[in-house]
């Protein structure tokens, strides 16, 4: 709640405490008010019976904890510094390189039919889930019917919430009819994703690959599916094979803020970059596509040169902090990896 003068902050924080703790409108998500609409698109659109999805909103279940979760304050308020420390750890690298040598041929079979870089996609699940140890308890209808009609009454972006956690919910009764299993046995984070790489029930029907061929894509207790899955989704978004992801930059002044650490398609050229100003520890053609940052560091300010592929690691999470530290756990892997000749 920075930029705001104390006596607000102490308003708003009274008024989330309030919303936060008052009971939802109704236990039961059948009869919830806005149920009826949901109910409706569910059997005309998608030819639901319109008693099982009664049955499955009775059985889902508001929960205050998801709320609390929610709301609290996002890592992104985290300086880059603090940030870092939760994700780019030797503990994390260690356990990446287990999984990878693990998994290796799978590993290797992606980067064959998909080319993503293997230690991306590692990067991905260890930063995500921590090699598949925290996919998250939550049963997912109970996250997305608690997220879908009642969390956006608690924001100020209320349609927009409710729209993406609605699609959310239409998607997991989707995803369960096409994979024939139970919506109400599915697990995940209090945000509804799921399995080893977090996929939300829309990506999951998008980019989910059945990569063990055994007919059901499992991305909850299957690293290979996981693994085609997460290579799958960058593929499909575009990533470039054995090209550059980013370098560090130098720079003598404070750089304009325009298009700084903004998380969209590059439109810079490398050439345009260098003219402002950015020194870049590493030589790229001049025509790359590319896009500058700037990170909070302990002592100072980093700065960052993203080229096209850092930018198709922020489709996963549009954060520039969060594709910083996958990509940074992915070289502090590999440099490891190297250094005991193991696959360079």
């Amino acid at each position: 709640m920075k930029d705001f003068i104390r006596s607000t902050v102490i308003g708003c924080s009274a008024f989330v405490a309030a919303t936060l703790f008052a009971t939802p409108s109704l236990a039961d998500y059948s009869e919830h008010p806005e149920a009826a609409a949901f109910v409706d698109s569910m059997v005309n659109e998608h030819d639901f019976d319109r008693q099982q999805v009664l049955s499955w909103l009775a059985y889902a279940k508001h929960q205050k904890s998801i709320v609390k979760a929610m709301s609290r304050p996002a890592e992104k308020a985290k300086p880059w510094h603090e940030y870092r420390k939760i994700f780019v750890t030797d503990t994390r690298a260690n356990r990446g390189l287990e999984f990878w040598k693990q998994h290796k041929a799978t590993l290797d079979r992606a980067e064959r039919e998909f080319g993503v870089d293997p230690a991306i996609v590692v990067s991905i699940i260890g930063v995500e889930t921590n090699y598949g140890r925290n996919t998250g308890s939550y049963k997912v209808i109970d996250a997305l019917t608690t997220l879908a009609f009642d969390y956006y009454t608690y924001t100020e972006k209320r349609e927009s919430r409710k729209r993406f956690f609605t699609i959310q919910l239409e998607n997991l009764l989707l995803l369960a009819r096409e994979q024939n299993q139970d919506p109400l046995e599915l697990k995940g984070s209090y945000a509804g994703a799921m399995g080893w790489g977090q996929f939300m029930p829309n990506s999951y029907r998008d980019y989910a690959v059945d990569y063990d061929g055994d007919g059901f894509a499992d991305i909850w207790t299957n690293p290979t599916d996981a693994i085609g899955s997460v290579a799958n989704y960058f593929t499909k978004h575009g990533w470039q094979k054995d090209q550059p992801v980013a370098t560090r930059a130098y720079i003598e002044k404070a750089p304009s803020k325009e298009g700084l650490n903004k998380m969209k398609r590059p439109t810079s050229t490398v050439a345009e970059l260098t003219a402002q100003g950015y020194n870049l520890a590493e030589k790229f053609s001049p025509d790359n596509k590319a896009f500058p940052m700037s990170f909070r560091a302990k002592y100072g300010t980093e700065y960052w040169i993203g080229l096209h592929n850092f930018y198709v690691i922020g489709r996963y999470n549009p954060r520039t902090k969060y594709a910083m530290a996958v990509y940074q756990l992915s070289e502090l892997m590999r440099n490891r990896i190297c250094e005991s000749d193991q696959y360079c």
